[in-house]
Formats: structure tokens, C-alpha cells, sequence
């Protein structure tokens, strides 16, 4: 039999796990995308293989699932309105069991709607309609955060001390991105880890939200709601970080201008190595 091109090999319905050849020094990730309607599937896996991703693809809540636990992409982008299961519940089941960068599309206009997929863990929201452009500059930014290999990166054993920060409890462990409080690991997601360290980088600086927003997720509000984005993930890494979310000691919030870092100094047992 004929060996198959990298054109011809399946990519878009999770049916063959053989993956085109990329340049080794560029490696690129796997996305997941997940809507319902084929013509929005169909452009977007086409935009982002024409940007070199390998592109996975369903059509409804359970096959996305399905996919996930055979393929484990890199990347999920996952609609909203979905038949079985829709996308709130499929970012349940995945954040359960993974910390995978997940984007919701979705036709939904009302600001409590996107932020509800926020609070779940979703990293990032578009809204319908949307430029295929745009989005492939939200997957970037996305995967330019998680640095290269992240993803599937197996674990390092690295020296005790180097890129360690003690905070209070807390154990703040750079290399590793990981955080933990009396040995127990906190899970936190990519996004809330490196907004943790973007605002513990200069500890005691008010970094003001749209700053947060332009670094983290690699766009300037245009509008005030976007700015939201960054309050629901705030106020998710003080659920996670804080004894006392209501009355936060890690994450001050600055009125009107953005959110400051208690300072190194002001932490009793604080070692910054």
C-alpha cells in the first residue's frame, strides 16, 4: 500500500492518531475544536492547519470528550451551544482531570453567560461572529505562554531553592508551575499560574487590568467588559490561593486602577530564592 503524504493524512475527526512530520525545531501543538455547525468547523480546521496546528475536530459535547481522552491536544476550542452535552459541562468534566487551555466560542451576548464559562476554567472567550484571525492570535498568545513543550512535557526534577518564592504557606515553584500549601499541590490552571506570577513579578506594583489583560491574554480592552476577564480570574486564584477569599491578604485589589501583590517583605516566613 502506498505510504499517505502529510495532506492526506486524517486530522480533523480524531480517526487516525498519525500526525503530519513538523520541523523539529518548530514543533506545532494539537487543537481541539468542538462546534456544532460544519461550516464554522470546517474554516476553522482549515485556517489553523493552514497555520501549521494539527487540528482535531467534533461535532457535539461527548465526542469532544471522547477525542480528548484519545488524542490529549494541547489547546481546546470549544462552543457553547452544543448538542449531548453542551460547553459548560465539557469544561466541567475537563477541568477535572486536566489544566488543558480551553477558549469558548460562543453566541451567547449576556456578560453573565461568559463569565459563567470563566468561572468553570475556560482560559479565554470569543464572541460570535468572530475573525478566524483573531482567534489564531488568542491560540498563540496562549501557547507562547505555556512555553514550548509545556503541555506534554513530562515533569523535571529540579534543584530545591532555584525559582522558588515563599509566600506566607504558600510555595510558589516557577520552574515547575506548580503551587503548594503544607505539601499539597493546588491545582491551578496555566492562565491563573501566570497570573500569579505577573503580579507577584514586581510584589507591592499596582498592575492596572488592562496591563493584565494585554499580557496575559494578548489584547487591549475595547470595551469595559472585556476587563471582566481578568476580574473572574482574580477572584478564582484567591478561591484557590486566599484563607479568606473575602478578605484577601496574597491579591489586594486597587480601586479603580487594577490588583497589587502583598510584598515580599510584609510576609512573616517570605524567601524569595
Amino acid at each position: 500500500m502506498p505510504r499517505r503524504g502529510p495532506s492526506e493524512l486524517k486530522s480533523v475527526d480524531g480517526s487516525d492518531k498519525k500526525r503530519p512530520l513538523a520541523n523539529p525545531k518548530n514543533p506545532k501543538a494539537s487543537i481541539l475544536v468542538v462546534d456544532d455547525e460544519p461550516a464554522v468547523l470546517k474554516v476553522l480546521t482549515t485556517r489553523l492547519q493552514l497555520a501549521g496546528y494539527h487540528v482535531l475536530s467534533a461535532e457535539d459535547g461527548e465526542k469532544a470528550i471522547e477525542v480528548f481522552h484519545n488524542e490529549s491536544p494541547d489547546l481546546v476550542v470549544l462552543d457553547v451551544m452544543l448538542p449531548k452535552l453542551d460547553g459548560f459541562a465539557v469544561c466541567r468534566r475537563l477541568r477535572a482531570e486536566s489544566c488543558v487551555p480551553i477558549i469558548f466560542l460562543t453566541a451567547l451576548e449576556a456578560i453573565s453567560e461568559r463569565v459563567a464559562g470563566l468561572d468553570l476554567g475556560a482560559d479565554d472567550y470569543l464572541s460570535k461572529p468572530f475573525s478566524p484571525k483573531e482567534l489564531e492570535t488568542r491560540i498563540a498568545t496562549i501557547l507562547r505562554r505555556m512555553g514550548p513543550g509545556v503541555a506534554v512535557a513530562e515533569p523535571r526534577e529540579l534543584p530545591v531553592g532555584q525559582g522558588v518564592l515563599r509566600l506566607g504557606d504558600l510555595v510558589v515553584d516557577t520552574n515547575r508551575r506548580q503551587v503548594s500549601r503544607a505539601g499539597e499541590r493546588i491545582g491551578l490552571t496555566y492562565t491563573e499560574f501566570s497570573l500569579l506570577e505577573l503580579l507577584f513579578r514586581e510584589p507591592g506594583r499596582v498592575v492596572p487590568r488592562a496591563e493584565i489583560l494585554e499580557q496575559l491574554w494578548g489584547y487591549p480592552p475595547r470595551r469595559a467588559a472585556d476587563l471582566r476577564v481578568v476580574d473572574v480570574y482574580v477572584a478564582r486564584l484567591r478561591g484557590k490561593l486566599e484563607p479568606d477569599p473575602r478578605n484577601p491578604e496574597l491579591i489586594l485589589t486597587v480601586r479603580g486602577i487594577g490588583y497589587a501583590s502583598q510584598r515580599i517583605g510584609e510576609f512573616p516566613t517570605a524567601i524569595a530564592s
